[in-house]
């Protein structure tokens, strides 16, 4: 999979934007912020659309164990994913370039950012937006990632229900960036 480096502005939706500010600010003259340091407070307005996965490292692989998802995501998913595993919930079209850009979280410390089309159960055109942020309980190893799921339907209202389940080809990212170039 190929990632384009990409500055912050990469990112359209606004609350997106906020919360890689956020991250930025919070990580200080580390790499990465360390997780036990947040307020809570600071992202309950964005709740609904957010997932916080623990990396668990085994025989020198990684899986992503959902801690929690907000309502929207679950909506989206179909189901209440806390306490499974990513690669159990993402449909199969989708799951290899999802599981990739988790991958690279981890691997680069970076976030990461995607977009692509898909269509809700109605055939309307949803703009699916996703941002991932990688934190450490140390400041440098990714064990933490907080992932910012944003849906948009350029006709207005959608039907956020199985809108992940339903999708039934390959996942074509329209942008696959690593917001790399903080200072630019």
């Amino acid at each position: 999979m190929e990632f384009q480096s990409a500055r912050p502005d990469i990112v359209q939706a606004i609350n997106q934007r906020w919360l890689l500010k956020f991250w930025n600010g919070t990580r200080g003259e580390r790499p990465l912020p360390v997780w036990q340091t947040l307020d809570g407070r600071e992202l309950s307005a964005m709740a609904e659309n957010l997932s916080f996965t623990d990396v668990i490292r085994r025989n020198g692989g990684q899986r992503y164990l959902i801690r929690y998802h907000g309502k929207r995501i679950g909506e989206a998913y179909g189901s209440d994913c806390h306490g499974r595993y990513l690669d159990e919930i993402l449909p199969e079209s989708y799951r290899d370039a999802a599981l990739a850009t988790y991958h690279q979280v981890v691997a680069g410390r970076y976030p990461v950012y995607t977009s692509f089309n898909t269509v809700d159960r109605s055939g309307r055109m949803v703009h699916f937006e996703r941002l991932l942020l990688p934190f450490g309980k140390d400041g440098e190893t990714v064990d933490r990632i907080l992932a910012s799921l944003e849906m948009v339907c350029p006709d207005g209202a959608f039907d956020n229900r199985n809108l992940m389940v339903a999708r039934r080809t390959p996942s074509s990212f329209a942008v696959c960036a690593v917001i790399d170039r903080m200072a630019d």
